[in-house]
């Protein structure tokens, strides 16, 4: 002890702080530092070099793409142009296509958010014969896998007319989003407050008011993960669109993939066309950035 103390007397008091800390303390002071951030800012920059390689090869003509990089073009600027997106709006596969995807999403996207929200709200707070049963079969189909039902639907489509339409692959992205939407939305509308509902229900407001004047708004962040989570599923989705899809109705995932097949050296289309499939999802997720953390963190703080 007197070593020790003669020790820590001949040193200033943060010099004694810093010696009776442990290694572990040291290490966990130095990791929430500013050289781990530096770290995570390169790592995120090396994640981002192929968007940008994407981008910058979609600003370059076919000839100059063949030639080299696109890394060329830091040292020769002027090889930027827009002649590949002019190229593109001429392309009507991939402009139908575009619209196609959009045609099939959005309306996949809102519904999979309004009945969900529906469904959850009458699984947390109406009481019905059977409801827990209920709740657990729709949560059981989250084990399905979507392998198992393509053929199966794709010939229940086929007998009544929805094979190869866009409604019919609305249908079945609602279909298979429903599950994750009723339980996402169920949990998060169970943490409300009863004694809130109950206020709401003294003061004269029926249940579709209720869910609309305080359910939903409550409910906002919990369902903007949800529309982001489900619009990003449907604009990326390539296998259920190959299956229930004809040239006239598929989306731009599709028929990328068609001029490759089609067209190996079509690269002033497919390079364009691939940027405006990735960045449109990209953008959608920034607008919604803020409510779709709030509904990921939402229950994690009381």
């Amino acid at each position: 002890m007197t070593t020790d103390a003669g020790t820590l007397r001949g040193t200033g008091p943060v010099e004694a702080v810093k010696a009776r800390e442990s290694l572990g303390g040291r290490l966990a002071a130095a990791a929430s530092g500013g050289l781990v951030r530096v770290f995570l800012i390169v790592v995120g920059l090396f994640w981002l070099v192929p968007t940008i390689g994407l981008l910058l090869s979609s600003l370059r003509s076919p000839e100059d793409m063949n030639a080299s990089g696109w890394w060329k073009v830091f040292s020769q600027p002027s090889q930027l142009t827009f002649h590949s997106y002019r190229t593109l709006l001429e392309n009507s596969d991939i402009t139908s296509s575009l619209w196609n995807t959009v045609l099939i999403t959005v309306p996949a996207t809102v519904l999979v958010v309004v009945i969900g929200a529906l469904a959850g709200y009458a699984f947390a707070w109406m009481e019905f014969p059977g409801r827990d049963w209920w709740f657990l079969g729709v949560v059981s189909l989250l084990v399905v896998p979507v392998q198992v039902a393509l053929i199966p639907i794709a010939e229940l489509f086929g007998k009544i007319g929805l094979f190869g339409t866009i409604f019919g692959v609305i249908l079945f992205h609602v279909g298979y989003g429903l599950p994750f939407a009723v339980f996402l939305l169920r949990n998060f509308f169970a943490e409300i407050p009863r004694e809130l509902l109950e206020a709401a229900r003294l003061d004269g407001a029926g249940e579709l008011r209720l869910f609309a004047r305080v359910v939903m708004p409550l409910g906002g962040p919990a369902i903007a993960s949800l529309g982001i989570f489900q619009f990003l599923w449907v604009w990326n989705d390539m296998l259920v669109a190959l299956v229930f899809t004809k040239s006239s109705t598929q989306p731009i995932t599709v028929a990328l993939q068609t001029q490759v097949r089609q067209f190996g050296n079509n690269i002033d289309v497919l390079a364009p066309g691939a940027f405006i499939s990735m960045v449109i999802p990209l953008a959608v997720f920034f607008a919604f950035q803020r409510q779709f953390v709030s509904g990921v963190m939402a229950g994690a703080v009381k």
